[in-house]
């Protein structure tokens, strides 16, 4: 309880102690009650910036979804041996540091990186593409960086999965897409559920990803709250948008699990 409230909840207070302050002449803090930091964050600029991040983020959460499904439900159905191996795999990449891992899409899909070279020396590109500080390598880097925390989460949930059920789906007549949608989604919801979580919520308030891949084309809420404390100076106005955005990633993960349990709850009755 001690580190919760050192660590978490006491540096809470702060930021949102310094949201009702002012902006000092130099960069400082004048301790001057105000609203106006919050009525400033409701303009329609940063209204823009939250929407693009929202959309990036639920971008990257369903992108992880498609491509961790698959990945984890063979994870979950491999050999023992095959599958401690595809596991270790997996957690290879959290070996390294998160921003060389990001330098490295950098570099990989550089105009003289390996994947313009390969193309062009197989005759698929006439000339270097160029995806440096593009959404798209900004979108690649989050998929690449937050796809294991959507992996783990729908292993453990496809693990757990009783497959004779979907055995049973077959004999009665049940086409694979059926069985797929009808019967082991709903039963791994928790999974699924946890997953998305894990990859939208960082993926929100992400600015190093943005920073390296996306350069001065690509401004989002994580960037945004950067520039307000360490280029601008103006603490109060970062701690406003920084009390903001967790206040809405809050009321979404108690909507979500509001609905979540009243879900289970309805299932239970049925059964």
């Amino acid at each position: 309880m001690g580190w919760i409230l050192w660590f978490i909840l006491i540096p809470l207070v702060i930021v949102g102690f310094y949201s009702f302050m002012t902006k000092g002449s130099y960069g400082g803090i004048r301790y001057q009650f105000t609203f106006e930091n919050y009525e400033r964050a409701f303009d329609w600029l940063y209204l823009r910036i939250f929407w693009e991040s929202f959309q990036l983020a639920s971008i990257t959460a369903i992108s992880c979804l498609v491509l961790g499904y698959p990945m984890a439900y063979v994870l979950a159905t491999a050999r023992p041996a095959i599958r401690s191996l595809l596991l270790v795999l997996l957690i290879v990449p959290f070996w390294t540091n998160f921003v060389v891992r990001t330098y490295a899409l950098k570099v990989l899909f550089a105009e003289s990186g390996p994947i313009n070279a390969l193309g062009m020396t197989f005759g698929i590109f006439a000339e270097p593409i160029s995806l440096s500080n593009s959404y798209f390598m900004v979108w690649l880097g989050m998929v690449t960086n937050y796809l294991p925390y959507m992996v783990l989460p729908l292993y453990v949930s496809i693990e757990k999965f009783d497959f004779t059920l979907l055995e049973a789906g077959r004999d009665l007549g049940a086409s694979a897409w059926n069985n797929f949608w009808k019967v082991l989604v709903p039963l791994t919801k928790p999974g699924i559920i946890t997953g998305s979580i894990l990859v939208f919520t960082p993926a929100l308030g992400e600015f190093l990803i943005p920073d390296i891949l996306g350069g001065a084309k690509t401004m989002l809420m994580g960037n945004l709250i950067t520039e307000q404390f360490l280029k601008s100076r103006d603490w109060p106005f970062g701690s406003a948008l920084s009390v903001l955005l967790m206040a809405i990633v809050m009321a979404g993960l108690c909507i979500v699990i509001r609905y979540w349990t009243e879900d289970e709850k309805d299932e239970r009755a049925k059964a």
